[in-house]
């Protein structure tokens, strides 16, 4: 399954007004065939239902679908001995090939359906489009055919926009060329709950949601009831008492997990494109059918309206979806950082349609937020008609007020996410195990992602929303990715082979802790794929301080090992200043320096960076060219051969060849002045009081906070625990907070012994024993907790 694929039609063929010839026929005949309505109803789904052509606010998307529609128009051919429709999409009988012209098909019956465009109601057109239909029918997609090549073509991409294009030309699409295109689809989406050229394989989480909507359309269109049933209790699996119902939290595997995690693919972080897509889908089944005798009645639909607050919420920023959750989606070049968190926002709005007014109501105030403050990347240049009908209902509100930027930290244990939040940025944390994948490739796609999943940090600035979307992905260097330490041995491309796969390191420790919503403390050990090298990795969010550590950096190949600082994407022709401790540095590409006794530096637009320990620090700015294909060869999203040139400035330490028992330590200040970050590198006010392969810790005196990770048993500032784990404590006046979770996941308790007095519990989770006096002592009961925080409050 391709997420681009499904995204980017939605977003073509999502344009315009449901005027359809032979609309007001349909109308009229409505009160007789209750069917006809939810087809209305799908088309304007589709469509966007009724608006002013002329009205500016729609004329991007106007234009957009018109010129790509327009375009294909002209490109069909519709000569008698044709092999294909379009001559890049040959042959017709190929299912990558058939797949691609449905879409297309589908964009075109939506230009032909909407007011103001160049097709418009055109008799050409619609009979053009009968004939492609039946000519696909004949050469590529009808029952007698066996799958081959990718199964998503066939069971999910074809019959969707098959069935989308049915529903805008049902009023003149022939009873017999409609019925042999739902018995097509019924023979290869028969329900939603198997895959068909797997019967044992259950469909879960975005592949579940696709195909119930498929089965619902063709149950629609063929007027038959059970159908339809079918596809509705495909959301909650009926079949199989809820198994795989997407109203559900699991604790491993597809779906929606109870901290806020999505996983597709068994072990793949994706909530940025398989769970943006079950939102979609889902949201909309659930508007198409209700008020209807098969209206989705499942209560526990409260996982997926919780799901927008716990899980979609913190990963977008100002309405970009955050690539750490975005699996090999983030190698394909008409699939963004932007257009992903568009689309996932479209769909908020669709879902607030039919939610209950709390819900609604703080849905919209954020997404008016999102949608307002992304000023570089417009959403109205983003989506279609659809999407922007809704967006302006909400936009043009006065009661709707934006909500402010959503802060708070986050550590997602279920997919080994961590996101830190601040008033005027973000950093997302990508950290990978044995349980959670440190990438995913395949089909041709994300040939270059070994390291994403290796401790990535990614930083998202209000004022520079691009840093990640902006040609980053096929210009970066892909062997030094900010947050990693990495083996420089060359590597080979991943993903060139049919199908998709993942890779699981061998580690079991990766994710943290969170104390009052709002500190953090995270770590990961680092077994590399085909190298020796081993290094404890931690990293400690403290307000508007990130701090990594690295410790134990070992390896014994006889190659370089790095750690990388930053490589920040400077645009085209950005040349931000530099400047380490207090000097300004070159600012032409090409310049390289070793700074290795730099305390601090500072990158113009970005932000600061301290170096506790010193060097061996190396910088440099150079420019670099590279291209989507070198990244993305799949067979619908490969990307272009045209060179892109982006600049970087790039902060790393070099441990040099075979290390043994290096470490590092530096801090990332986003946003901060280079006279803050001067003085913060003087003033410490967040410091590392210990890095080796025992103990990772800082403390802030005066936030009386100390943040650890242990490795082993160990003390450190008083603090001792009886084993492996993350801590924060914070002593106030008013009191003392504690949170521990085991990311390791190996214990069954962890007993940590406070280095001040405790008289007594004033809360405390059901897994928490405090023995309070001089020395108190925390029990833990983490056995089964899978990773996620307890925590305590105590005086």
């Amino acid at each position: 399954m391709d997420l681009s694929r499904r995204q980017t039609l939605a977003l073509a063929g999502a344009a315009a007004a449901v005027s359809l010839p032979g609309a007001l026929a349909s109308s009229a005949a409505a009160a007789d065939d209750p069917y006809e309505g939810l087809l209305a109803r799908a088309a304007r789904q589709l469509t966007g239902g009724t608006f002013d052509p002329d009205d500016t606010d729609f004329a991007a998307a106007l234009t957009a679908l018109d010129t790509q529609a327009a375009t294909w128009w002209r490109q069909i051919d519709t000569s008698a001995g044709r092999t294909a429709l379009w001559a890049d999409l040959a042959p017709a009988s190929d299912p990558g090939m058939f797949g691609q012209s449905y879409q297309r098909l589908r964009t075109l019956a939506t230009a032909w359906a909407t007011p103001g465009t160049s097709l418009t109601g055109e008799p050409t057109v619609l009979a053009g489009l009968l004939g492609a239909l039946r000519f696909l029918h004949t050469t590529g997609y009808h029952p007698a055919r066996s799958e081959s090549g990718n199964w998503w073509f066939w069971e999910i991409g074809a019959p969707r926009a098959l069935m989308d294009t049915c529903v805008l030309l049902r009023a003149s699409l022939p009873a017999d060329d409609l019925d042999a295109y739902l018995k097509t689809v019924a023979r290869f989406v028969p329900n939603p709950d198997r895959r068909t050229n797997s019967p044992g394989l259950a469909e879960t989480g975005a592949n579940r949601a696709d195909k119930a909507v498929i089965v619902a359309l063709r149950g629609l269109l063929a007027r038959d009831a059970a159908v339809v049933a079918l596809a509705r209790d495909g959301l909650s699996d009926v079949r199989d008492q809820g198994r795989n119902s997407l109203f559900r939290y699991v604790t491993s595997g597809d779906g929606f997990y109870a901290d806020g995690s999505f996983v597709q693919h068994d072990s793949v972080a994706y909530t940025g494109t398989y769970g943006s897509v079950l939102l979609g889908s889902v949201g909309q089944l659930i508007a198409l059918l209700a008020g209807s005798e098969h209206a989705v009645t499942d209560p526990a639909v409260s996982v997926l309206h919780d799901a927008v607050d716990r899980t979609f919420a913190p990963v977008l920023f100002d309405g970009l979806m955050m690539d750490a959750v975005r699996g090999r989606a983030i190698s394909r070049e008409r699939a963004r950082d932007h257009t992903d968190g568009a689309v996932t926002v479209s769909y908020i709005l669709q879902l607030a349609e039919g939610a209950p007014q709390s819900y609604a109501e703080r849905w919209r105030a954020a997404a008016k937020g999102w949608i307002l403050r992304n000023r570089e990347t417009p959403y109205a240049t983003l989506v279609g008609i659809p999407a922007l009908a809704r967006a302006k209902a909400v936009l043009d509100d006065p009661a709707v007020l934006p909500a402010d930027r959503l802060t708070g930290h986050f550590v997602f244990a279920g997919m080994d996410r961590v996101v830190h939040r601040r008033p005027g940025w973000a950093c997302a944390l990508a950290l990978s195990s044995k349980r959670i994948a440190a990438y995913e490739a395949g089909n041709g796609e994300n040939l270059h992602g070994w390291y994403t999943g290796d401790g990535m940090t990614y930083l998202y600035e209000g004022d520079d929303l691009d840093a990640f979307g902006d040609g980053f992905w096929p210009t970066v260097d892909p062997y030094r990715l900010p947050g990693t330490t990495v083996d420089t041995r060359a590597r080979a491309d991943l993903g060139t082979g049919g199908g998709t796969g993942t890779m699981r390191p061998k580690n079991a420790v990766a994710g943290g802790a969170v104390l009052n919503g709002r500190y953090g403390a995270a770590a990961m050990e680092l077994i590399a794929d085909g190298s020796t090298l081993r290094a404890k990795k931690a990293w400690f969010f403290v307000d508007n301080a990130v701090v990594a550590l690295g410790a134990g950096i070992t390896a014994s190949d006889g190659r370089t090992v790095e750690t990388i600082v930053e490589n920040r994407n400077l645009h085209a022709e950005g040349a931000p200043r530099l400047t380490v401790d207090g000097h300004p540095q070159p600012a032409e590409p090409g310049w390289s320096a070793a700074l290795t006794d730099a305390s601090w530096a500072h990158l113009e637009g970005t932000g600061g960076y301290v170096f506790p320990a010193g060097g061996p620090l190396h910088a440099l700015r150079e420019e670099r060219t590279g291209t989507w294909r070198s990244l993305n060869t799949g067979a619908d999203t490969g990307g272009s051969t045209a060179p892109v040139i982006r600049r970087y400035a790039t902060l790393w330490f070099d441990h040099g060849p075979s290390p043994t028992s290096a470490s590092c330590a530096y801090v990332l200040l986003p946003g901060a002045t280079a006279t803050a970050t001067g003085a913060w590198s003087r003033s410490r006010p967040v410091r590392v009081v210990a890095n080796d392969t025992t103990v990772q810790a800082v403390e802030s005196p005066r936030l009386g906070l100390l943040a650890v990770h242990f490795w082993a048993a160990g003390a450190v500032g008083g603090l001792r625990a009886d084993g492996p784990c993350t801590v924060l404590v914070r002593r106030r006046d008013d009191g003392i907070s504690v949170a521990l979770a085991d990311p390791g996941r190996t214990a069954t308790t962890v007993t940590v012994q406070l280095p001040f007095p405790v008289r007594q519990v004033v809360r405390a989770d059901d897994t928490v024993q405090v023995a309070p006096g001089r020395r108190p002592v925390v029990t833990v009961r983490v056995a089964g907790s899978r990773g996620r925080t307890h925590t305590a409050e105590l005086v």
